[in-house]
């Protein structure tokens, strides 16, 4: 009788010194790896490069969190003072990316939904950004897609009721800027991770986008660009 209890405090302290090895903010054997989610993706329209996952902080990687929250599944929330981009799921949970905001001046907050989605978009600048920032005037009828155009892999519109407010969900050609407040009022993703959320909500999935009250915010009405 003395052998099958060893044996079952033997798999018990085997579980508990493979969960220690994990370590708070590590990934486990349990899913992903970071590696293989942020992998190189050769059969793109325009091949993504591997992303270095190991010089960017693991908490902007994307993963799976509990996030209670009132809002149905299927909801983006934008949680701009975090730099955190949740998708709402069953149960208490959400998946978690990490996103670039827009700086001072140039962030946002309010409802809105996504209007239009599309693969390997042309940007175009709005004529204020050109005011501001003359040499993008060669692309004032577009940017054409590639790795080196700002919106990356993958664009999801916003909408406010039937009108374009300007401001996207994209990928982006400068991942250190994930985790920053850099941009011009769009909410830049890694490539790899606008894709996968590019292919779990559809056109018309409600968007919230929390302000950051140490910053000059605007409704989504307005926007600046990329």
């Amino acid at each position: 009788m003395k052998a099958p209890i060893q044996i079952a405090i033997a798999l018990v302290l085997l579980a508990v010194s493979l969960a220690a090895c994990a370590g708070p903010g590590q990934y486990s054997d349990s899913g992903p790896s970071p590696r293989s989610m942020y992998a190189a993706m050769p059969h793109e329209r325009f091949p993504i490069p591997a992303l270095a996952v190991g010089r960017v902080s693991s908490r902007y990687l994307r993963q799976v969190v509990t996030y209670p929250t009132h809002e149905r599944p299927g909801t983006i929330i934008v949680d701009t003072p975090n730099k955190f981009l949740y998708l709402v799921l069953k149960d208490g949970k959400a998946m978690r990316y990490g996103i670039g905001v827009g700086r001072e001046g140039y962030s946002w907050a309010g409802k809105a939904r996504v209007g239009w989605k599309r693969e390997w978009p042309t940007w175009t600048p709005p004529a204020e950004m050109i005011e501001r920032q003359p040499e993008l005037a060669k692309y004032r009828n577009g940017q054409a897609p590639g790795l080196d155009n700002p919106l990356g892999a993958r664009a999801l519109y916003i909408f406010k009721g039937n009108r374009d407010t300007l401001y996207r969900l994209h990928g982006t050609n400068e991942p250190w800027t994930i985790g920053k407040s850099v941009s011009s009022g769009c909410i830049r993703l890694f490539n790899q991770d606008i894709i996968d959320l590019y292919g779990r909500v559809p056109v018309g999935a409600p968007i919230v986008v929390i302000p950051d009250a140490n910053m000059n915010v605007a409704s989504a009405k307005d926007g600046h660009g990329n």
